[in-house]
């Protein structure tokens, strides 16, 4: 029986790569992301019950502090770029970041709350949170690129990351809705969110202390070393990388569009059109959540292994129209038969929807697993390019442009029910589902994702970054630094 071939064997490149144990502990980030997720969740909660803002107020201060938070990302580059301590610098930004983001988030649900303070204290904290929150969120984008470049390799920690980030927010919602609630009179109150905000931090604290552990090995000057660059990094620099790099650019165009695409289609507001007016039961959406768990994790095993056959792109591709032609048989279902028969339990029309609800989320996780991938591709690709190694300058300027454009999904959804006359009432469960409301909710739920998917084959049109490209990449980073590392040793020998 002949061996199987290494990805460093049939591509002549000495990948770079992790162990499972580091892969999996630095996927414990999911526990300091969806930990914090859940908690900042209840913030609207928090800013009526602890600081008496009102409704629309809170959304005013949400959707500001969220473009804000798109703008400090490309800044963590800057600190990125020159934190070089004798305790690395991953490990270092990971903690700081996460020291910041539990002060703003303690001070805004539990030591400030409900002590007099108004809008201007509880946005302030919320400022605090945002920057611990992107020193943390940005740094942790940036590991996947720095733990392994094999193609093989790249794709599978992606499907870990997926893992955590379905199993953690479940966890938490059940312990939050299920434990906690009923202990404080089954009601949202300071007790609860004090309550809630202390169980939260500490699983992101684990966490964070589980990913530097994970990192350790690769927390070296060594994994951050530039090949010509030498200079500290400059403004123009982050333009330098917009304007030149077109996977990046491609990748902007792609993922962006499919993301305010896919927000607005989730948004509470469309899922309440969808499931409790057209299909008229709102608890199949929360069954077809759970039931989805597990295959969508193998499904992102299986877009892992296909990715690291045939590349990022590729993957990207395929599973794009596939995406398509599922969401398109969906839209075509939902024309031909009786919607509410999807509410009958067990019927035939219920088991083909959640059998295409599956293939729906499988195939967009595989997507979300390949798009992780060729994030780090773009990363290589640019010290390739460049000589500089900025993958928070990579990580951050599509954070930017991403973060603005999906902060308009909840203004497009508001927008999309406000033409079905809901002005000053919001979609109820039960409301009569008329011929609009039917085809609103088809538009947005279904044919807003075809656009994005358009949006992301006509991007990959225009990137070249194809598997066996990406081998070149790796070729001349290695053939460089191999260059660089001996000039070094020439010059000393002087």
């Amino acid at each position: 029986m002949s061996k199987k071939l290494t990805a460093s064997e049939i591509d002549g490149v000495q990948y770079r790569r992790a162990k499972l144990w580091q892969i999996i502990l630095y996927a414990c980030n999911g526990l300091v992301g969806m930990s914090v997720y859940s908690l900042i969740n209840l913030a609207s909660y928090s800013a009526s019950i602890g600081y008496g803002i009102t409704t629309i107020a809170i959304g005013y201060i949400l959707t500001c502090t969220r473009i804000l938070d798109g703008i400090t990302d490309p800044m963590l580059a800057f600190i990125y770029d020159r934190v070089n301590t004798k305790f690395g610098k991953l490990r270092v930004l990971l903690v700081a970041g996460f020291l910041i983001e539990a002060l703003g988030l303690l001070c805004m649900f539990t030591l400030f709350s409900s002590k007099g303070f108004g809008w201007v204290m509880f946005t302030v904290f919320y400022v605090v949170y945002i920057i611990g929150y992107t020193i943390t969120n940005m740094t942790a984008q940036t590991i996947p690129a720095i733990m392994s470049n094999d193609p093989k390799q790249r794709p599978m920690i992606g499907v870990w990351t997926t893992a955590f980030n379905y199993l953690v927010p479940m966890i938490m919602m059940m312990l939050l809705n299920m434990v906690l609630l009923p202990m404080f009179g089954g009601e949202y109150n300071q007790p609860f969110l004090t309550a809630a905000c202390i169980c939260c931090l500490v699983m992101a604290a684990v966490g964070t202390i589980l990913v530097c552990i994970g990192i350790s090995e690769f927390d070296k000057p060594e994994y951050f070393t530039n090949i010509k660059k030498k200079e500290k990094l400059k403004p123009k620099d982050m333009l330098d990388v917009l304007v030149h790099n077109r996977p990046l650019q491609c990748y902007i165009a792609s993922n962006a569009s499919d993301k305010i695409a896919q927000q607005t289609a989730s948004q509470s507001v469309i899922t309440t059109l969808l499931f409790g007016i057209v299909i008229g039961n709102m608890g199949i959406s929360t069954m077809l959540m759970v039931v989805s768990m597990i295959p969508s994790i193998l499904f992102a095993a299986l877009g892992a292994k296909y990715a690291g056959k045939h590349g990022s792109r590729k993957a990207i591709v395929t599973w794009t129209w596939i995406s398509m032609a599922i969401s398109i048989i969906t839209l075509l279902f939902f024309v031909v038969i009786d919607p509410k028969q999807i509410a009958v339990m067990m019927s035939p029309a219920m088991i083909l929807y959640v059998l295409l609800t599956l293939a729906q989320n499988g195939s967009n996780m595989c997507i979300t697993t390949a798009n992780t991938s060729f994030m780090a591709d773009t990363i290589d690709y640019e010290l390739d390019r460049s000589g500089r190694y900025v993958p928070a300058v990579v990580t951050g300027t599509y954070s930017l442009v991403d973060k603005i454009i999906t902060a308009f999904s909840a203004t497009v959804a508001a927008g999309a029910v406000a033409l079905l006359g809901y002005t000053t009432t919001m979609p109820q469960p039960g409301d009569t589902c008329t011929t609009a409301v039917f085809w609103v909710t088809m538009a947005v739920k279904f044919g807003l994702p075809i656009i994005g998917w358009l949006c992301t084959l006509v991007a990959m049109k225009f990137c070249k970054l194809t598997k066996e490209e990406m081998v070149n990449v790796q070729k001349r980073i290695a053939d460089e630094k191999e260059k660089a590392r001996h000039e070094v040793i020439m010059e000393h020998m002087r």
